[in-house]
């Protein structure tokens, strides 16, 4: 099915036909799920969606599909608490150095290592949810977090470069700083938006985003807001426990899946 499905996304990308079958059979199913596990854990969106999508189209495409519902739906989080001030003291190295590190890799995306980007992916993701269902936690001491933060920054930009997801090493490093829940949920949002808009610019640089990416992207920002909203409403009622372990073991699964790609898509 999904052989079929990278044959019919051939065309080239203003094509209507293809880009009506990728809106409707692909973005908007998978951007629902990825907005309710956002809703839940505050987390996942850009590294769900741009996972699942990387089953079918390059990372960078899928990252230019969900740079807008991504940047929307963390400006959302970004200003749902309290802590704004407070974290932006405590992050502005880790901020920084993401950007930094995004900008100064931007050749991964599209150079002659792009085809590597997905087996990468694959991997980060599997890194990310075995220190998740190991239960792995670090712990970074308040006087080191700026010198810290900025080497983590700049190591995840380089990361999220080729394969469009920050999840690695930087939210480990957000767990590792000691933050309330509902704080580290506004924290999230904050290091994802900056890194959105950040990545942004590689995929206009890249010509990645056009308007046909734009039309996508406007369903899948409906999709995203509409998980997000689910999630959200339920986040107090679902056993948070349960529905991680099983976030990290699908998370698991799928990034096995994209290293295998490296094999499978060059025969």
């Amino acid at each position: 099915g999904l052989r079929i499905l990278q044959i019919v996304l051939r065309p080239p990308i203003g094509q209507c036909p293809a880009m009506v079958y990728l809106a409707l059979f692909v973005v908007t199913p998978v951007l629902v799920l990825a907005g309710f596990i956002k809703g839940v854990v505050g987390l996942g969106l850009p590294t769900v969606s741009i996972a699942l999508m990387a089953t079918v189209m390059s990372p960078p495409k899928a990252a230019a599909i969900i740079v807008v519902p991504s940047l929307i739906t963390n400006l959302w989080q970004t200003f749902g608490g309290p802590y704004l001030r407070d974290l932006v003291a405590r992050l502005w190295p880790l901020l920084i150095g993401t950007c930094i590190g995004t900008w100064a890799a931007a050749d991964l995306m599209t150079g002659p290592y792009a085809r590597y980007n997905t087996p990468i992916l694959g991997g980060l993701l599997m890194v990310y949810a075995a220190l998740g269902l190991g239960r792995v936690h670090f712990h970074v001491a308040r006087r080191n977090e700026h010198w810290v933060g900025g080497i983590v920054g700049v190591l995840t930009g380089i990361g999220a470069a080729g394969t469009g997801v920050f999840a690695i090493p930087a939210v480990p490093f957000l767990q590792a700083i000691g933050m309330e829940k509902e704080e580290l949920v506004q924290a999230m949002g904050l290091f994802f938006t900056v890194s959105t808009v950040a990545l942004g610019l590689n995929l206009a640089a890249a010509d990645l985003l056009n308007p046909a990416i734009a039309a996508v992207s406007t369903v899948a920002l409906v999709a995203g807001m509409l998980g997000m909203a689910i999630g959200q409403a339920i986040r107090l009622r679902m056993p948070a426990e349960v529905f991680r372990r099983w976030f990290f073991v699908f998370l698991l699964g799928l990034g096995l899946y994209l290293i295998s790609s490296l094999w499978w898509g060059a025969t």
